[in-house]
């Protein structure tokens, strides 16, 4: 069974520390199981989602990156932001945040 499908039936734990500046999401793509990480980091009071080098639409993230991610991790609503980024073709493996 590959990793990807693992972390499908048996998702990962999520920490994230209090009043984070910085959050790491280490994924598995579904596509041999490739390894990517995305970033939220906050600026300017408000966190992004930065895709390191490649573009979030590549993940098919099922919503709008806005609304359904930065907005979310604004709120401290982490379930809701893994939920978002296991929505789409990656499934986390790691997160690490500070």
């Amino acid at each position: 069974m590959s990793l990807y499908r693992k972390l499908r039936f048996n998702p990962v734990k999520v920490d994230i520390k209090k009043d984070a500046r910085e959050i790491q999401f280490f994924v598995v793509s579904c596509m041999c199981d490739n390894k990517y990480k995305l970033t939220l980091k906050k600026k300017d009071g408000e966190f992004r989602l930065y895709g390191n080098g490649y573009a979030l639409s590549n993940y098919s993230f099922k919503g709008d990156v806005k609304t359904d991610c930065e907005w979310q991790a604004d709120e401290q609503n982490w379930n809701k932001v893994v939920d978002f980024i296991n929505s789409g073709t990656v499934a986390i493996e790691k997160v690490m945040s500070r």
